[in-house]
């Protein structure tokens, strides 16, 4: 693969911040909704700390998940946008 453009270092620049905010804005969100019902209800110490842990442990897994899975399609679009002998997809006639 040869040397890459500023456009090319530009974009994958802006799909890592992507993933990387789209991770956290789900990891909010799993923490968010597992962790919710402590907010709401009143539960048992050791129930509350249950919640917390699953909800932790959750968001720490959905994290590096989103965050493999958008920059590995970024870099399967980039592959396929590079392989030699493809026609080019992103013509006025694709």
């Amino acid at each position: 693969m040869g040397e890459r453009t500023q456009a090319q270092r530009d974009e994958t620049t802006v799909e890592i911040g992507y993933a990387l905010c789209s991770a956290t804005f789900a990891a909010a969100v799993v923490f968010g909704v597992i962790a919710g019902p402590k907010l709401m209800f009143t539960m048992p110490y050791a129930v509350e700390l249950g919640l917390l842990l699953a909800a932790t442990t959750a968001a720490g897994l959905v994290f590096p998940i989103r965050v493999v899975t958008v920059l590995r399609r970024h870099a399967r679009r980039v592959g396929r946008r590079l392989a030699p002998g493809q026609p080019d997809r992103t013509g006025p006639d694709a």
